[in-house]
């Protein structure tokens, strides 16, 4: 599941400082991560990763000065140790939120073929083939 630095954003009430459209799928230390993850500066002591680090995107603390320039996409907040906990219940909470079934009212057609563990939401109208 890929979110943007601007929906991550949203879920925290962060500020986006740099390419809101960055996208991550996983999470990563910040002296470990990849492109394409997600890290967080909350401790001093881990500020030279700041720097170094390979993250695509970085929840840090609205107070952070850059020493010099980065090329993750930022988000700033108050504190981003409680953002980064808000963030993984969040998350938490949409993957146990993975709908399957077919909510009403819909409009299926008798040949219309419709895959296993998938949701349907209500209102969706499917032709044959499921189109």
């Amino acid at each position: 599941m890929q979110f943007t630095a601007a929906q991550i954003a949203m879920l925290i009430n962060g500020k986006v400082d740099g390419n809101a459209d960055t996208a991550v799928a996983s999470f990563g230390k910040i002296e470990e991560a990849q492109q394409g993850q997600l890290a967080f500066l909350a401790n001093p002591k881990y500020e030279d990763f700041l720097y170094t680090t390979n993250a695509s995107v970085i929840i840090v603390n609205e107070t952070q000065e850059l020493k010099q320039p980065i090329s993750a996409t930022l988000i700033k907040v108050p504190d981003a140790y409680s953002a980064f906990a808000t963030l993984l219940d969040k998350y938490q909470q949409i993957q146990q939120q993975q709908l399957t079934g077919i909510q009403q009212p819909t409009y299926i057609d008798a040949t219309a073929k419709i895959g296993e563990n998938v949701f349907i939401g209500a209102f969706a109208c499917l032709g044959k083939n499921g189109q």
